[in-house]
């Protein structure tokens, strides 16, 4: 076992463009820690009195300034660690630092030069190295890449990552065995022969990473990752097999949102990121607090798959990876006080050896044939796995004569084979459950005995428990006589009182000597009568705002709408309608006739069924005879002929309930078409009376002009009704161009009668340009003129 602290390393980045001087430096005295000291220039704009801290000192156990290259930072740290998991420790290498710092350079290094390879590439190649030089052992190598992307875990070596889309991928999920143990579900591992196996699976890795860019970085990683080797060795003939793991970390960078300034898609990746690494510090700040009974590793996927490596079994290193321009001395402070509480933990690590399972059952097998073998050769007999019939028969026959023995010191005598040891004894405990069986078969025999003689008593009990039940009954059938004997009394006592009130009816409804009792009768029955008018009229005005007023349409009006009516697209469906309708309430009039007749037929079953309880208790008690308790087939016939008649009731409840659900839905139907004719009517008729104002001539002849001239009055009346034909309550026919009395006196000694009548030329009369709509409304006006020259002559 090991036990050491998380080694903590310092790496500078150098800055894009030259940084200020004295911003920090670094004492690497080599009897001392190194330590790294960051100077905060003053501010002239917060005053003269400036009492913020101007300088601030850390300690790690190396820093590496802007000049260290890769190879030095993989010498330094990680060669170490990938030694011990050589020896069989598990180790840990995470990078730790604001976004654009350059953690993820450090761990998987840059794609430029071959001498910026970071970490992972360098951890394989020395690893391949080492194998290939230790031939005394056998090693197994395996990969395996996982992503924490906004809390989810998805596996990066995945064929189907670049076919598919994020969310479309199996998640990783963490399980937990009872000894606490971490296993990750849909997580592959790939077998790595060669160093370019695994440098294959590291650039495939890499490529299915999510990368964005960000005001911090071009190329910024927006996921957690976790590069592990897994490795495990085995000398040749042994049976101790070693495990290790070695986790080589980038965590994304975390950032201030207000001062990046991202939003939408970025914003929420920075959420989850920043939360997953305050749920990392949790964790380190627990872990560094003595006496601390709870460690919250539960709070994000991150610190689950690193509780060992975080105060467990591992040798963890971290990298503090600093960007130390004057914009970013603040989050460069706040990592490098990350790193102080990490160097606070101890881990104990631990050498990870198990025994190999199938090689300890290999041996087991070969040492239980030597003893057989040497047991074989000392009796002088080979033993079989059962004994045989014969020596099943001897041993019986001993087991026998022992239990028959009388002497307490006897012995069974059967050897030292412990087969016919344990056949004695198994024999002994079938011998011991046979006599229990027997004697409890003895002890049934004679409680049943007893059960014999205790049947007259029950007997006894179940004749006095109908002695009751008879006094019981009849009882309650000299109260039903009693109560029915009062209802009798009381049938004839309400039929005298009915013949005394008819003789009083034929007597004068309002007796001479009070008149008064007559007005308040006729008083009292006034209310009633004037709720049916209310009534009566609230249905007649919803009929009549249903049908448009249209029993106030004039003769014209009425065939005008009766031929758009016929010509409309939907008086095919009202007439569809209104017969499904006719048909939908003859068959609820013959439902509900047939419901009356299954309730009453119920009913009148219901009345046989009572009566015939009745004669049998009557016959019971006159015979003195016990009242059966099975139902007789009379009565049986009944009972079912009840049930069928229930079962049709139902059925044809069933169906008026879904005719009426049909009936109400048509009527809604046929008053919706019905309101959207009348009101297409309305918008037709208007337009009509519209166009015949408009295009009519100015001054068709003498008489024209005389005549209008003297109907000043109602073509007023004419343009007061256009202008309001908005207004659905005030829709009347258009005047009839018949001339008023007064007019028809002058007319008659002036013009003939014909005159009278304004004649409109068919030629002025607007057309749609559609023959067929065009014929349908000079046929129209052409009846129209005709009936109104009826009307007139009729008049006069």
């Amino acid at each position: 076992m090991v036990k050491q602290t998380i080694q903590i390393f310092a790496r500078v980045k150098p800055p894009v463009r030259k940084h200020q001087q004295g911003i920090y430096s670094i004492d690497e005295d080599e009897k001392l820690i190194p330590s790294l000291e960051i100077i905060l220039p003053r501010d002239l704009a917060d005053g003269f009195v400036n009492n913020k801290r101007e300088s601030y000192k850390f300690k790690f156990q190396r820093i590496f300034d802007q000049d260290a290259n890769q190879e030095t930072i993989f010498e330094n740290i990680a060669k170490p660690v990938a030694g011990s998991v050589l020896a069989g420790y598990n180790g840990t290498i995470f990078a730790y630092g604001q976004t654009g710092s350059g953690k993820t350079f450090t761990i998987t290094g840059g794609a430029e030069r071959y001498s910026d390879r970071g970490i992972i590439p360098r951890t394989l190649s020395y690893i391949f190295e080492q194998l290939q030089k230790d031939s005394s052992k056998i090693y197994t190598t395996h990969i395996s890449y996982l992503e924490i992307y906004n809390e989810c875990g998805y596996d990066l070596l995945d064929p189907r990552h670049e076919a598919s889309s994020l969310e479309d991928l199996p998640k990783v999920t963490i399980l937990e065995d009872p000894d606490q143990n971490i296993h990750l579900k849909n997580l592959t591992l790939h077998q790595a022969t060669t160093e370019e196996e695994a440098l294959n699976l590291l650039f495939l890795g890499d490529t299915n990473r999510m990368i964005a860019e960000t005001p911090m970085n071009q190329a910024s990683t927006r996921s957690h990752c976790i590069f592990t080797i897994h490795l495990s060795s085995k000398e040749p003939g042994s049976a101790t097999v070693r495990h290790a793991k070695l986790h080589l970390v980038d965590l994304a960078g975390s950032e201030r949102v207000a001062k990046t300034g991202v939003g939408g898609h970025l914003l929420t990746e920075a959420k989850y990121i920043n939360l997953s690494l305050h749920y990392l510090e949790q964790v380190i700040i627990a872990l560094s607090e003595k006496h601390r009974s709870h460690i919250p590793y539960r709070n994000s996927m991150m610190t689950s798959v690193l509780r060992d490596s975080l105060g467990g079994n591992c040798m963890t290193t971290m990298i503090a990876t600093l960007s130390l321009e004057k914009r970013n001395l603040d989050e460069s402070i706040s990592t490098c006080r990350f790193a102080q509480r990490v160097a606070l933990i101890k881990n104990e690590a631990v050498l990870n050896e198990e025994i190999d399972p199938r090689l300890v059952i290999k041996r087991l097998q070969k040492e239980i044939q030597e003893l057989k073998d040497e047991l074989a050769m000392v009796t002088g007999e080979q033993r079989t796995e059962a004994l045989t019939e014969a020596e099943l028969l001897q041993l019986e026959k001993l087991i026998t004569s022992f239990l028959e023995d009388q002497d307490p010191e006897s012995r069974l005598e059967v050897g030292a084979d412990m087969r016919k040891v344990h056949h004695c004894f198994h024999h002994l405990k079938k011998l011991l459950n046979d006599k229990k069986i027997l004697e409890n078969n003895t002890v049934s025999s004679e409680s049943k005995d007893q059960d014999c003689q205790e049947p007259l008593k029950e007997e006894y009990r179940k004749l006095r428990d109908i002695l009751k039940q008879r006094d019981n009954e009849i009882n309650i059938l000299v109260n039903m006589l009693k109560k029915e004997k009062k209802k009798a009394q009381e049938a004839l006592h309400l039929a005298g009182m009915d013949r005394r009130e008819f003789r009083h009816s034929q007597s004068p409804p309002f007796p001479l000597g009070n008149p008064e009792e007559g007005q308040r009768m006729r008083l009292s029955s006034a209310p009633s009568q004037a709720q049916d008018f209310s009534i009566l009229g609230k249905r007649s005005s919803m009929l009549h705002e249903k049908t448009g007023m249209r029993e106030e349409m004039s003769l014209g009006r009425q065939e005008a709408f009766e031929i758009f009516k016929r010509d409309h697209a939907d008086s095919v469906t009202i007439d569809d309608n209104k017969q499904i309708l006719k048909q939908r309430f003859s068959e609820a009039k013959a439902l509900g006739e047939s419901i009356n007749e299954a309730r009453s037929k119920i009913g009148h079953l219901k009345e046989e069924i009572t009566q015939q309880h009745i004669q049998q208790v009557a016959l019971g008690i006159s015979e003195n005879m016990a009242v059966p308790l099975m139902p007789d087939q009379q009565e049986e016939k009944l009972r079912s002929q009840l049930e069928e008649e229930k079962r049709r009731y139902k059925t044809m409840f069933t169906r008026l309930k879904a005719l009426k659900v049909e009936i109400e839905h048509l009527q809604l139907l046929m008053d919706k078409a019905k309101v959207k004719l009348q009101k297409e009517f309305e918008v037709w008729w208007a337009e009509e009376a519209t166009n015949l104002q408009v295009n009519s001539p100015a001054v068709n002849s003498l008489d024209h002009t005389k005549l209008f001239l003297q109907t000043s009055d109602s073509q007023h009346e004419r343009s007061q009704l256009l202008s309001n034909k908005s207004d659905v309550n005030a829709r009347k026919i258009l005047p009839s161009p018949c001339p008023s009395p007064h007019s028809q006196k002058q007319s008659s000694t002036s013009t003939p009668l014909e005159d009278s009548i304004p004649k409109r030329p068919v030629s002025s009369i607007p057309l749609t340009g559609d023959s067929q709509t065009d014929s349908d409304i000079l046929a129209f006006i052409k009846a129209r003129q005709s009936i109104l020259q009826k009307q007139c002559l009729g008049s006069n």
